[in-house]
């Protein structure tokens, strides 16, 4: 099986051999994070606490895999930019299925940050690759196909907490660590599919390899965060990642100080990432007809002030409702966001333009709950999730101004 991505000035026109794309990178995204998620959720945690790590231990080695999309995103990006895709898919799908199978070796606490490491340069190469080549091959549909693969995954996502939890129930009787050494060959075995897939991808315009010096990642560091509109939407993605992390962590403490039964708990989260999944492809279709500053902005402001009522809500369908409100601010702001760089940025630069955001990205949702637990530690909750609303306005402000006018395409690195 043979899949091409065509030359950047080749016409756009739909075919069978896009929608067989398509099917085929939203299943390899769908393993790859269903392969990362049930490494980490509920299993991480649980297996750290049983061979001897502290609180501290298991929150730096929660820290490490962002950390690995942090540094490495945006040179992956400049990288699948000069030596093709393929290379980079295929190195991503190794560290998939290579990664799980490290775990079964640990004993002890301290390995599991540099296998957590390793792990997270998969995720790493992944989303800016794949959205390079969504990007280059739909461009025209590019917000609605970033929103079907931003799907897949998520359902990836929600799926692997799920079968993780049952694994370990099913060994619960064995003795030792054994049952969390099943999850992780379990997760090898979902990460196989994606190194063979990869290994199957081709595209028309292979490059050759080359050195890549650093002067050359200097100046894509240089034209994405020197462009004004660029550097605007990372603050836009920096901010959206900023408020889910603080949702993430810190509502189930809130809800468990207000008394709310876990049960409930879960169902609330479970509400937005069924949203997210189900309404990114709709608004990555809107995201191609109007214009995407208006759907970012609403995105943004509406996760924000979600968030921000956290602490005047205190019932049960008040909860739903930020939920609701909080994951289609999410859903608006970051399928648009993509797909707004790849109209802003150099097509010859996409791959390093995507990079940047996930890094940027991947700051913001480390950040999040970093802040936040240092505010709510001195102020409390309400202002703790104040701060993301405050964040959100003030970004939205940001990128406002810095959209203003045309729809500029990149050509000289200050925009």
């Amino acid at each position: 099986m043979k899949l091409s991505i065509p030359e950047p000035d080749e016409p756009q026109a739909p075919t069978s051999t896009d929608c067989r794309l398509m099917y085929y990178i939203s299943l390899l995204g769908f393993f790859a994070i269903f392969s990362t998620t049930i490494s980490k959720n509920p299993v991480l945690p649980l297996f750290m606490q049983s061979i001897g790590s502290s609180d501290a231990v298991i929150g730096l080695i929660s820290a490490i895999s962002p950390f690995a999309g942090i540094l490495f995103s945006f040179p992956v990006g400049v990288l699948s930019d000069r030596l093709g895709r393929r290379r980079l898919l295929i190195t991503a799908g190794a560290i998939f299925l290579v990664a799980p199978l490290l775990y079964l070796f640990i004993e002890a606490p301290l390995w599991m940050i540099p296998v957590r490491f390793f792990h997270g340069t998969a995720t790493a190469i992944l989303g800016p690759v794949i959205s390079a080549i969504i990007v280059e091959r739909f461009f025209d549909k590019k917000g609605e196909m970033l929103g079907k693969y931003a799907s897949s995954t998520l359902i990836g996502r929600t799926f692997a907490p799920i079968a993780g939890g049952m694994i370990l129930s099913f060994f619960a009787a064995y003795p030792g660590i054994f049952r969390f050494r099943m999850v992780y060959v379990a997760a090898a075995l979902a990460a196989f599919p994606v190194f063979v897939m990869t290994l199957f991808y081709r595209e028309r315009n292979d490059r050759p390899l080359k050195v890549i010096t650093l002067s050359i990642f200097r100046k894509s560091f240089v034209d994405f965060f020197s462009h004004r509109r660029l550097r605007a939407i990372a603050l836009v993605d920096m901010a959206t990642y900023f408020a889910f992390g603080t949702f993430e962590t810190f509502l189930p403490l809130f809800l468990a100080s207000r008394a709310v039964d876990p049960y409930h708990i879960g169902i609330i989260f479970a509400v937005q990432v069924l949203l997210i999944a189900t309404t990114k492809p709709v608004f990555g279709w809107i995201a191609d007809r109007i214009d995407k500053r208006l759907q970012i902005c609403t995105g943004l402001l509406l996760s924000g002030i979600s968030i921000g009522a956290i602490s005047l809500s205190s019932s049960f369908p008040q909860f739903i409702a930020i939920s609701i409100g909080t994951g289609l601010g999410i859903s608006l702001s970051t399928v648009a966001t993509s797909a707004y760089v790849a109209d802003i940025a150099r097509r010859e630069e996409i791959g390093a333009s995507m990079g940047a955001l996930s890094s940027t990205m991947d700051i913001g949702h480390s950040m999040g709950p970093l802040v936040t637990g240092m505010i709510i530690t001195v102020a409390g909750f309400t202002a703790g999730f104040f701060a993301s609303f405050v964040l959100a306005l003030v970004i939205t402000g940001v990128f406002v101004w810095s959209a203003k006018g045309g729809r500029t395409v990149l050509s000289s690195g200050v925009g």
